[in-house]
């Protein structure tokens, strides 16, 4: 229940920095669970109410594809809207086994209940165009049809069929294994960022175990989460074609205007530190096991006057970019 091997320096020991280790969840306060178990966040009558149908409890939308513009902009869903920064789209034969990055924590408004915000990883293999793409994703994400609240939570997702049929998010359904006896998936994150103040980041790692070839996913400098079994999948069983990092909303355009939800801290990248949402410190992990800072990195906006991102690097923190906004405004409508 343990990854059989690290990247270099990815290993489980302890960090000296204690800026990056977790804070212990709420629920811990009155103990653990016992050995050989695992907390999973309780599942309510009414929380199933609250979707579509039972059958799309706990799933992402099939058009929750990443594009420029909606195939479907009348889709009753709503309309996924993104701001990302991706490697591999360009580099047929890319092959990725891994990521690292430090992603800034916020508490965005959302507006309607059946819209979210989010920002995550994406590791995907197979194409966006198709019904054959599969991906595994990890992040925080504020979204009330889910939690029937506004505080933003610790998740996972994965498909392997363009979210059509197979696949959810944390422990909904059969398939991403938690190991970890004191970290529920689906719990709130106890701490978020203040606009002009404190700054909390979640340092986010996904690498795939060589030996096993399972996707091991961890937070913080030492909390092992659990994996995704490479029995879920096809294009992902031997490695990633493409990682995107970045955030996505969805907007309902109730009567007919473009959602006031917010991306990120609901500030425009260009308004920078402790205002702009940020990723920082990003790598990512090639078939040689070299951990490096991605190459041929581009940006994509749905709708840039809504949503935004910015991608630099420097030396402090390598390949980093700030994203997001406010969504409806006078040049948001």
């Amino acid at each position: 229940m343990r990854p059989s091997s690290y990247p270099e320096g990815w290993s489980n020991k302890d960090s000296d920095n204690e800026k990056h280790k977790m804070v212990p969840q709420l629920w811990t306060i009155n103990g653990k669970c016992p050995k050989n178990s695992i907390p999973i966040r309780r599942t309510r009558k009414e929380d199933i109410l609250r979707a579509k149908s039972i059958e799309r409890f706990g799933k992402k939308d099939p058009n929750n594809i990443h594009q420029h513009k909606p195939t479907n902009p009348t889709n009753n869903d709503g309309t996924h809207e993104y701001a990302i920064l991706k490697v591999g789209e360009n580099s047929p034969r890319a092959k990725f086994y891994g990521t690292q990055t430090l992603i800034n924590v916020w508490k965005p408004f959302v507006q309607h209940r059946n819209e979210f915000s989010l920002s995550q990883i994406w590791m995907s293999a197979g194409s966006y165009y198709s019904t054959q793409l599969e991906t595994i994703e990890a992040g925080w994400q504020v979204c009330t049809v889910l939690y029937n609240d506004t505080n933003p939570r610790y998740f996972v997702y994965w498909t392997n069929d363009s979210y059509t049929q197979h696949g959810c998010y944390n422990n909904l359904c059969s398939g991403f294994v938690v190991v970890n006896q004191a970290f529920a998936l689906g719990a709130a994150v106890p701490e978020v960022s203040i606009r002009d103040g404190l700054q909390y980041e979640l340092f986010t790692s996904i690498w795939k175990d060589r030996s096993s070839g399972n996707w091991w996913l961890k937070f913080g400098t030492h909390l092992i989460v659990g994996y995704w079994p490479s029995s879920l999948f096809n294009r992902l069983g031997d490695a990633a074609s493409q990682v995107h990092w970045g955030g996505e909303i969805v907007n309902l355009k109730e009567n007919n205007q473009h959602t006031s939800t917010q991306m990120g801290s609901g500030s425009f990248a260009i308004n920078g530190f402790r205002k702009a949402s940020y990723f920082r410190n990003i790598l990512v992990l090639d078939e040689n096991n070299n951990t490096k800072q991605p190459v041929g990195a581009s940006t994509s906006e749905t709708e840039g006057s809504c949503y935004d991102i910015r991608y630099r690097t420097d030396q402090a923190w390598g390949s980093f970019f700030y994203y997001g906004g406010p969504g409806r405004s006078p040049f948001c409508a």
